[in-house]
This record gives C-alpha cells, sequence and structure tokens, in this order.
C-alpha cells in the first residue's frame, strides 16, 4: 500500500519545495507542479510533491491518518 502525506508548502526555490506536515519540516522535490507558492497544500509521497490539494483536503487526510494511528 502507498500512503501519501499532507503538508503545507512554507517555501519554494527551484525545483524544492520546504513542507510543513504537522510541525515537521523537511524539503522535498516540487519538479512535477507547476506554480507551487508558500501557503498551497500538497499531497507528498516518496519525498516527491506529487499533487496540490485544498486544505479541507489536508485536514481529512490528517483525521483519517491519526484515525490510523
Amino acid at each position: 500500500m502507498c500512503v501519501g502525506l499532507s503538508a503545507k508548502v512554507v517555501r519554494v526555490e527551484g525545483g524544492t519545495a520546504l513542507i510543513d506536515a504537522s510541525g515537521a519540516q523537511r524539503a522535498v522535490s516540487a519538479g512535477v507542479l507547476d506554480d507551487l507558492e508558500p501557503g498551497d497544500f500538497v499531497m507528498v509521497h516518496a519525498g516527491v510533491a506529487i499533487a496540490k490539494i485544498t486544505q479541507n483536503d489536508a485536514e481529512e487526510a490528517d483525521e483519517i491518518m491519526e484515525g490510523l494511528l
């Protein structure tokens, strides 16, 4: 099973984005997404931001993940 992680974009530099996922920040590849800006929400898989999502989508994904723990 593959699991994506929802996160908020903090900073974008070139093809890399600094994301915040529940307080943990890390750099991920952002080369597959166009027009990514700080404040956007993304789905991250294997160190790559794979899709833009809404804040509501991010909150729902976080609730589901918390329910699995």
